[in-house]
């Protein structure tokens, strides 16, 4: 029997990223500053009712998307949003690390990991 993914509030204990910084947060909306190495990624998941928009400061960005199927290669001064119930992957494909930021909002923040 396949169990229903758990929305969870916070998601940090899932995966790794050598920094996290709040820029903003407050009721339905925050921006989060993430760094990450090569070899750190933030694994599938899905958010119910927020979108995700990436802006990359430093380093390369590749999105993995389902729903359709999709890569999106990410470069210094680059966005892409990502619609609510979009399942994505988000890896560092760059040699050094990738700094992003990654607007959310707007609306309850959830994160739905898919294994």
């Amino acid at each position: 029997m396949d169990e229903e993914p758990m929305d969870l509030e916070d998601a940090s204990h899932l995966y790794d990223v050598e920094r996290t910084q709040y820029h903003a947060e407050r009721p339905g909306f925050r921006i989060i500053e993430l760094q990450i190495s090569p070899t750190q990624s933030v694994p599938w998941h899905y958010h119910n009712n927020i979108q995700d928009t990436f802006y990359v400061i430093e380093g390369i960005l590749k999105i993995y998307l389902q729903n359709p199927k999709e890569e999106i290669t990410l470069t210094p001064g680059d966005t892409y949003s990502v619609r609510p119930r979009r399942p994505h992957l988000v890896t560092n494909t760059a040699t050094s690390s990738t700094t992003f930021l990654v607007l959310q909002g707007i609306g309850e923040y959830d994160f739905v990991p898919i294994v």
